[in-house]
């Protein structure tokens, strides 16, 4: 009875989780196949009178760049991902395998950085790349995502700390310097860590809206392309969703062909 009881929960538990998670997706498909008329003549939860109507579609694509959307982000996307794996795995590799005075406030300072709000320091960070002379350009973003966040350091030292010192340790026998052990040995290793780095801090990117919007004003990204139709008089919602399914198709696509590495690599982290 007790087995049965807990059963009939979880499956309850995993349908509200499921009607949570698909209503408002529901409704965003809904709204991008109405006309503007019939969005403003029916309810967000009404099916739409022609499930062919992709006008929405192409005005969002065409009229929100789109596709000049997807190319810069792709662009700040793999640079910034590139920059945080190396930086990352640099950084966990010397705070894992070096002892040097300071280490234990070197990581406290990590720790501290979590903990003071990012909009705190908006006005300093906006002056130092103003002052760089890179506003309003994409080295801007990269400079700012392609910096380590605690989660990827630490996943990265979780990692790190199951590949034995004895490797480390033939491979200097053998002639290695550190960066050969760096490059040969510790990174190919970490191949679980960094995929599962690459999808959290890669969806985080690409829906990032606040930081393209104030230092990338004058080039659109996926995100602040949907802005566009957004104005003083209003908003075409209906053109909005349109966009707002094309920039969630990619983001799904790819979790679903990923999933098992974001699985496995929050677990075998967590058991590190």
């Amino acid at each position: 009875m007790r087995q049965m009881s807990a059963t009939t929960a979880k499956y309850v538990s995993l349908v509200v989780a499921s009607v949570v998670t698909l209503l408002p997706l529901s409704v965003l498909l809904f709204a991008s196949l109405k006309t503007k008329q019939e969005y403003a003549q029916t309810g967000p939860f009404d099916l739409p009178s022609d499930w062919f109507n992709f006008d929405n579609f192409v005005t969002a694509f065409t009229s929100g760049k789109m596709l000049e959307g997807f190319v810069n982000t792709l662009i700040v996307l793999a640079v910034s991902l590139v920059g945080t794996i190396f930086i990352g795995t640099m950084a966990a590799y010397a705070l894992d395998r070096f002892a040097f005075r300071g280490k234990k406030v070197v990581m406290a300072l990590f720790l501290i950085a979590t903990l003071i709000p990012s909009v705190t320091s908006q006005v300093a960070t906006f002056q130092l790349i103003n002052g760089l002379g890179l506003y309003d350009t994409k080295a801007a973003l990269i400079l700012l995502f392609m910096g380590t966040d605690v989660i990827a350091l630490y996943l990265f030292i979780q990692f790190m700390q199951s590949i034995p010192i004895s490797l480390d340790e033939a491979a200097m026998i053998d002639g290695a310097n550190r960066w050969t052990i760096y490059w040969r040995i510790v990174l190919p290793l970490l191949k679980p860590a960094i995929a599962t780095v690459v999808i959290i801090k890669g969806i985080a990117v690409y829906n990032e809206f606040y930081a393209p919007f104030l230092y990338l004003p004058s080039q659109g990204m996926i995100s602040t392309s949907l802005f566009r139709f957004k104005g003083p008089f209003g908003a075409q919602w209906e053109v909005i969703a349109a966009g707002t399914i094309l920039v969630i198709i990619p983001t799904l696509i790819a979790f679903l062909l990923l999933q098992r590495w974001i699985y496995k690599g929050l677990t075998s982290g967590a058991v590190k």
